[in-house]
């Protein structure tokens, strides 16, 4: 008996002092798809976002941290469609770690999962900040939300198959709760449907499919081109004979050009969060809608 109570305490201490299983470490490309994981991934996950939501993302550097935060990571969550080409090339290449490169399993492109809209009939770089794969910005349709959630739950499974009924339990549970999130936001949405709008830049067109917003302008002449002084007079004389009820920008934009029409034009300009901690009550992906369409119900107001 002496020697068996030795035995198992042996075997508890053994228990004690090994290390829990470490959780999967995620590389996030954008707020969004941290947040996204984090939901569908609980304590099993470690996310690191690259970037927050007062960054453009099409301009980012590939710094050595983020480099680092790479080389240690099981999955990288990005948008793709282009928009991280500027830095994420090369921060998956000086990283060094196979599982992450594109092709592989611990590599998950969002833009994969969605209808792409705004694909371009030509690419020339006259024409701007365009992308071959159509626009990138699909996280303001919160029904894109769903559909790549879908993916990524069954790709968390597939790198971490030990966890995989956790990771199926979670997705249940978030979607259910986001489908009842979605009937609810549309409902608050509908006086929104067919109201004209002008945009600061072309970053919302899955939102605006989503709630049937109709976009009359742009207050970048081509996307990703600073407005100029006469390209702002020619919107303002259009608004004239076409008004609109305001006019949105991305948190991370300047506020300038808009604020000058809002003045000029007498309507409302509007920053919206467009990703979670684009401001103080965008802290979740529920929060971040519940902002957006009461930021643009006030608006309309």
């Amino acid at each position: 008996m002496h020697k068996l109570i030795k035995t198992l305490a042996f075997a508890l201490l053994t228990l004690a002092v090994l290390p829990a299983q470490a959780a999967l470490n995620i590389f996030a490309c954008e707020p969004e798809w941290g947040a996204l994981t984090q939901e569908l991934g609980g304590d099993k996950v470690s996310v690191y976002n690259a970037t927050q939501a007062l960054q453009d993302v099409h301009h980012v550097q590939a710094k050595p941290s983020l480099i680092a935060k790479a080389r240690s990571a099981n999955l990288a969550v990005c948008t793709g469609m282009e928009l991280e080409i500027g830095w994420l090339p090369m921060v998956l290449r000086q990283s060094g770690n196979s599982e992450i490169q594109p092709g592989k399993p611990g590599y998950f492109e969002a833009g994969n999962y969605v209808r792409r809209l705004e694909i371009p009939s030509r690419l020339d770089r006259a024409d701007g900040d365009v992308h071959a794969q159509g626009n990138p910005h699909i996280q303001t349709d919160a029904r894109n939300i769903a559909k790549v959630a879908d993916a990524l739950a069954q790709r968390l499974a597939e790198v971490d198959p030990a966890n995989a009924a956790f990771y199926k339990q979670r997705h249940q549970d978030f979607s259910q709760r986001w489908q009842d999130a979605i009937k609810r936001w549309e409902t608050q949405a509908a006086p929104l449907k067919g109201m004209s709008i002008v945009v600061q830049h072309k970053g919302f067109p899955y939102l605006e499919d989503w709630l049937g917003l109709k976009e009359v302008a742009a207050l970048e002449p081509k996307p990703g081109v600073e407005p100029t002084s006469s390209h702002l007079a020619e919107v303002l004389d259009q608004l004239k004979r076409q008004p609109a009820k305001m006019v949105i920008r991305a948190a991370y934009n300047d506020d300038r050009a808009s604020q000058w029409l809002a003045e000029r034009a007498k309507i409302p300009a509007v920053a919206l969060p467009f990703s979670v901690g684009g401001d103080d009550k965008a802290k979740d992906l529920f929060s971040l809608f519940d902002d957006t369409i009461q930021r643009l119900l006030d608006a309309a107001k």
